[in-house]
């Protein structure tokens, strides 16, 4: 039986090596993964009580209409609870979006350098994307350039803010011109993917969030993988209009977040300290590998998320397997057109340092 052609040539993501996949090949006892962007606090310990407490009741389907994160949700960012719902990860909402709201023939737009769910998710529907260059200079997009991209055709606008793998960040000002531009239109659905939002420290930097409750058509993503500390659970919620959230939930698998990821999500929103211990860390790690790099030459770009794009000067892909090889893994980007850069997240003190141990070593002999 022949599959269509978009499946047929659909690349899958691929995700961070594995740590023992990597111990395996390489005979390696310990090694470091800096690769994907993960808690390096391990989970909290509130949500490990919790996931205890849930697993007693895992003979039972979980609530398939999130009563109780949706109540939490919606007072802790002040919006209704039925302009609120959840998916298996931000994946999974990506994918429903797409389905929702395109048909053969519709294309989607973003950055060249984004977030490759995106593109995967549409090419899996059916649906083409097309790309606005990020400037070279700032790794940024020009909000203009965005703007003349745009065509009817285009049915969803997905913007990453922060973006991954840059780090870099549309400033309130820019938002509030794409804003502007879209918002409010009948023709597309603007969204915002806030994966890294807990990690973004910039005074110009603000959320989508704000804008949410005056355009139907703009969308917010966030997730609870990266500073909540639940990347292993799959929770991402989505916040948008609540005609928006009616037909997701028509759409969606009834029962897509598992009742122990419910629990743990509960928990993790409700622990404000562990969320200010893991912001902190991570500002620290930050630091660190910014004066690391400087001192030993290496181009790397200010990041708002929990990672550190850097330049190699070189094939990436050799500096990556040279790391393997010393128990470090980190993750290349030429997927996303940068053969020569690589973004490495932000770890514990030991990772931190290991992982600038062997990159200066490394690049040094290049």
């Amino acid at each position: 039986m022949q599959v269509s052609d978009n499946i047929e040539n659909l690349k899958p993501y691929v995700p961070g090596k594995p740590i023992e996949e990597t111990k395996r090949e390489y005979g390696l006892q310990k090694v470091f993964k800096l690769a994907s962007n993960e808690n390096p606090l391990g989970p909290s310990e509130k949500v490990l009580a919790a996931i205890q407490k849930a697993s007693l009741e895992i003979h039972r389907y979980p609530d398939a209409g999130f009563y109780d994160l949706r109540q939490a949700f919606a007072k802790e960012f002040a919006v209704e609870p039925l302009e609120i719902s959840f998916g298996n990860g931000s994946n999974e909402l990506i994918d429903l979006l797409i389905r929702l709201y395109c048909k053969d023939g519709d294309k989607i737009l973003t950055l060249q350098s984004a977030f490759i769910a995106y593109q995967i998710s549409a090419q899996a529907a059916g649906v083409e994307t097309d790309f606005v260059s990020l400037k070279p200079e700032t790794l940024k997009i020009d909000v203009e350039d965005l703007i003349k991209a745009w065509k009817p055709e285009h049915k969803i606008v997905f913007l990453p803010n922060p973006n991954n793998p840059t780090g870099t960040y549309l400033n309130q000002k820019e938002m509030e011109k794409v804003i502007h531009f879209f918002g409010g239109r009948d023709d597309v659905v603007l969204v915002f993917d806030e994966a890294y939002v807990e990690y973004a420290d910039a005074a110009d930097y603000v959320s989508a969030l704000r804008y949410r409750a005056q355009y139907e058509n703009l969308v917010v993503l966030r997730t609870l993988s990266k500073a909540y500390g639940l990347a292993g659970l799959r929770v991402g919620a989505v916040f948008a209009d609540k005609k928006v959230i009616n037909y997701l939930d028509r759409i969606r698998n009834p029962f897509n977040v598992n009742s122990l990821a419910q629990a743990a999500a509960l928990a993790a929103l409700g622990d404000k300290d562990y969320l200010a211990k893991a912001v902190k860390m991570n500002s620290e790690g930050k630091q660190y590998f910014y004066k690391e790099f400087e001192s030993a030459g290496i181009s790397y770009w200010p990041s708002q998320a929990n990672f550190v794009l850097f330049d190699c000067k070189t094939n990436a892909a050799e500096v990556v397997e040279d790391l393997l090889k010393k128990g470090v893994i980190v993750r290349p980007v030429a997927n996303y057109k940068m053969p020569n850069y690589i973004r490495l997240s932000i770890g514990t003190e030991e990772e931190n340092q290991k992982a600038i141990k062997e990159i200066k070593e490394i690049l040094g002999s290049k």
